[in-house]
């Protein structure tokens, strides 16, 4: 049985915790490996490594870390089949999924590789008499990142390369329910020519989280999760004096207006409801129809639905399995209580035959009409592929809706009104919003990230969000003088 360790100062250990969790293949519910679970020791060793190398990357000049990223850019581009197929084993999402997972990150190394214009200062002469002021932007130290489950190779990407190109040091902690693609991406990092420590995998659980959260030497976290951990993590790190960016969780909102394109429309919500199981932050979990349409998207949303393979990824379904047992039961006992609420089960996924080993992880797609606000299909983040249709009179009720809602991370309005449509994004309280767009993730030089119980801290995702978050400034104010200057003033500096 393979044990899956860590990556500390350029090579791989085991680290001295003797804890350890079960790495399974969710198509075929059949363990294949063992992760150590690190403790505050093995998270001490990492910390210390990485501030061992920030000081001498924090004062790597920026051609040489753009060197290094334009080399890891490369090794990922030629090896991204290989990371799509370690992301499949151990999360279970197809094939295709999890190519595109790697393209999005490899978006974000390619933003990184221009660190040098977004980490231009300011400079301002003769702010007074013969007075120059200007400003730096600089690394912070060592920061975390902690990741989870459902992209364990996106969201690492979407920290780890600004963080590095802005001359920090990085203590990475994925998931522990498929934990090999972070030791991965590290590996290529050496391999690029990144310094031994610059990069620091750490495996484990809630005890390696704390221990990250709590050590004097991190300066910063970044946080992908849940909602109740997002604000956890928030409130520990900055009881810590840390600098924290915790996204939490979603119900994201796609409102269908009546002049919309259903067809267009309904393949929109299966793609953004169903794709990697529904296990996505941006997934659509709750589809807004604005009357009289309900009825006719119900229907083709349906008979989309019917043609798609429920399997194991690398046999080109169309969906995977979810991403455990215990998340599966979880996931199939928020359909039961759907019915017993009074939603109508149009597409119920516990009937699904999965073209795959009968011990996976299965869920099939599931499609409620009827659902109301009261409802736990829609008042929970379900994370899995479960779509609630809500119907309602208007498009002020669609909007009222939305807002009310606490989560606000992202949403979509599908119309072929441009004026409803700039009404919308101007209205609706969300971080990310898509028009004609059901996924809207932003590309990496914009910034990812949510409002209200979607995000604790300020500041968002790479882009230049994440460059802020990465580094501090310094406004440095300069004269030099020369014989005309001299004598003694006591009084309060003025510009003059």
């Amino acid at each position: 049985m393979t044990l899956i360790g860590h990556y500390v100062d350029g090579k791989r250990t085991t680290g001295d915790s003797e804890r350890r969790a079960d790495v399974f293949d969710p198509a075929t519910g059949r363990r294949t490996g063992r992760v150590a679970l690190a403790g505050a020791a093995d998270v001490a060793g990492a910390v210390e490594a990485a501030e061992r190398a920030a000081r001498g990357w924090r004062d790597a000049s920026l051609a040489r870390r753009t060197a290094v990223l334009f080399a890891v850019r490369e090794l990922v581009h030629a090896r991204r089949d290989r990371l799509a197929e370690a992301i499949t084993a151990e999360h279970g999402k197809v094939l295709a999924d999890a190519a595109g997972e790697v393209q999005r990150g490899l978006e974000v190394i390619e933003y990184a590789c221009g660190i040098a214009s977004a980490l231009r200062g300011g400079f301002s002469e003769n702010v007074s008499t013969e007075v120059d002021s200007y400003s730096l932007r600089q690394p912070l130290g060592v920061v975390a990142v902690v990741s989870p489950f459902n992209f364990p190779v996106m969201v690492p990407l979407w920290f780890v390369p600004v963080a590095i190109a802005c001359g920090n040091a990085v203590v990475l902690k994925p998931s522990e329910k498929d934990p090999s693609a972070a030791l991965l991406l590290a590996e290529w990092f050496t391999e690029a020519g990144l310094p031994d420590g610059v990069l620091n995998v750490v495996n484990g659980d809630k005890e390696a989280v704390d221990a990250l959260l709590d050590h004097p030497g991190v300066r910063a976290v970044s946080f992908v999760g849940s909602t109740p951990v997002a604000r956890y993590v928030h409130q520990r790190g900055s009881l810590a004096g840390k600098r924290v960016q915790a996204l939490g969780g979603a119900k994201n909102h796609m409102v269908v207006l009546p002049d919309a394109d259903l067809d267009l429309a309904a393949d929109a919500a299966v793609n953004a409801g169903f794709g990697s199981a529904g296990e996505r932050c941006m997934a659509i979990s709750a589809l807004v129809a604005v009357e009289p349409v309900a009825d006719a998207l119900v229907e083709r949303i349906a008979a989309r639905i019917g043609r798609l393979r429920t399997g194991d990824g690398r046999r080109g379904c169309d969906m995977g399995p979810l991403i455990t047992a215990a998340h599966a039961d979880r996931v199939r006992s928020y359909v039961e209580s759907g019915i017993a609420a009074g939603a109508v089960p149009v597409v119920d996924g516990r009937d699904v035959t999965p073209d795959g080993d009968p011990g996976g992880f299965w869920l099939g797609p599931t499609l409620f009409d009827h659902v109301t606000p009261d409802m736990s299909v829609y008042t929970d983040e379900i994370f899995g592929p479960v779509l609630s249709v809500l119907r309602v009179g208007s498009y002020d009720d669609a909007v009222e809706l939305v807002n009310a809602n606490p989560y606000g991370n992202g949403t979509a309005i599908f119309t072929n009104d441009g004026g409803a449509a700039r009404r919308y994004q101007h209205e609706v309280e969300a971080g990310m919003v898509g028009i004609n767009v059901p996924i809207p993730v932003p590309m990496a030089y914009y910034s990812f990230g949510g409002w209200k119980a979607s995000l604790f801290g300020d500041l968002h995702a790479h882009g230049a969000d994440g460059v802020a978050f990465f580094t501090r400034g310094k406004v440095v104010t300069s004269r030099w003088l020369d014989p005309r200057h001299g004598g003694v003033n006591l009084g309060f500096p003025t510009q003059t």
